[in-house]
């Protein structure tokens, strides 16, 4: 049947009929005094969602994007930064360094287990001279379905004194509590196809003042993503380029829902179906990738033992169009993730769970009792 396509996949995520209809609207000038009132809007609700009064600016990007542009304008070649890698994401920040001359120092885990925060409070300490200029963190790591200790990671940041702390939060940003003020955080990125509940195409930084004073002396080139010029140019409700028009409606629409739901529900409602999810994995005597303590609220990863993970993902998508995600590198093959991220209720994980326990049927595995899967994420959700 065409058009049951049912994204359970870390991002892009599912996208509410409402967003999609903002988005079908006729395009305005972006000069326009009717633009800027949606942009104002927009920012409000953004630092909203964010949880701060800094600058949070918007870009025509990926959340990749958005993470290059919180690096790149707050950084000079040579500066000296710790990058946390346990996964595709973090590593990725560090080559976005090493291709900008930055000296980035890694901080690793085995993809699956969290950065150690005692790892970075040791390489702080240590730094009596106060050359680290910036801890480069991603907080949910989606590629292997963790998250990371964040808080106590910037604790040891901010004990630090003179280091910037900056964050990938593109797929916890919406999902988790990501408290940009009360943690002080400096530069925090994120993407709007994720918790953000839209299609792909906006990126979001948002900046405190003390990053605002790194820029004045950061000298790596940059021109489209000088957040200066996005950041002269909200002043005014508007944007320093053309911006993506259509995607600023289903923006406005997504934040406006997002607000009606309210932040503490959305939170509860994330970690309430990683939970069933995982109880669901375990029912079925399949090996969850990470402990529940560090598991991300975005996705489950699972690496099963006596099925082949792509034969899951294979039979999930053709004969039930449900989308799951695969691993990444050297996990290719070995894992399969399910998504739980933004515009997902319950009866999706149920749904999800129901047709997996199909698929294994039809693949042959017997380790499990049928509709055991089912039954423990129904029991999971009716014990909140």
């Amino acid at each position: 049947m065409d058009d049951k396509l049912m994204l359970m996949i870390p991002g892009p995520t599912p996208v509410p009929e409402k967003v999609l209809s903002a988005m079908a609207k006729h395009p305005i000038g972006h000069r326009s005094g009717d633009f800027s009132k949606i942009q104002a809007e927009i920012v409000e609700n953004l630092k909203w969602l964010h949880q701060t009064q800094n600058d949070v600016l918007i870009l025509a990007a990926s959340g990749t994007g958005a993470m290059e542009a919180g690096i790149i304008n707050f950084l000079s070649a040579g500066d000296r930064v710790l990058v946390g890698c346990n996964g595709k994401f973090g590593d990725r920040w560090a080559e976005v360094c090493d291709a900008y001359g930055v000296n980035a120092e890694r901080i690793t885990a085995e993809w699956g287990q969290p950065l150690g925060p005692e790892q970075f409070r040791e390489r702080l300490e240590r730094d009596r001279e106060k050359q680290i200029k910036a801890v480069i963190i991603t907080h949910s790591e989606t590629s292997a379905g963790v998250i990371n200790d964040l808080e106590t990671i910037n604790r040891h940041v901010k004990a630090h004194g003179e280091a910037l702390i900056i964050v990938d939060t593109v797929t916890s940003l919406g999902a988790t509590n990501v408290p940009v003020d009360e943690w002080g955080l400096d530069v925090v990125g994120s993407g709007s196809q994720k918790g953000y509940m839209m299609p792909p195409g906006l990126g979001f930084v948002s900046v405190s003042a003390k990053a605002w004073e790194a820029y004045k002396t950061a000298k790596l080139p940059r021109y489209y993503l000088d957040l200066g010029k996005y950041r002269k140019s909200a002043a005014k409700d508007t944007t320093p380029f053309t911006p993506a028009i259509n995607l600023f409606f289903a923006l406005q629409t997504a934040l406006q829902m997002m607000k009606a739901e309210g932040l503490e529900t959305i939170f509860a409602r994330h970690h309430r179906q990683s939970r069933a999810t995982r109880s669901a994995i375990a029912a079925l005597g399949l090996p969850l990738f990470t402990t529940d303590e560090c598991s991300s609220p975005a996705i489950t990863a699972v690496a099963p033992d006596r099925v082949d993970a792509e034969q899951i993902r294979s039979v999930m998508r053709k004969r039930f169009d449900i989308a799951l995600a695969g691993g990444q590198d050297h996990l290719k093959g070995k894992i399969f993730r399910i998504g739980h991220l933004g515009f997902v209720a319950d009866r999706d994980i149920l749904s999800a769970i129901a047709a997996l326990e199909a698929t294994l049927q039809e693949l042959g595995y017997e380790s499990f009792s049928p509709g055991a899967g089912i039954a423990a994420a129904a029991k999971s959700f009716n014990a909140l």
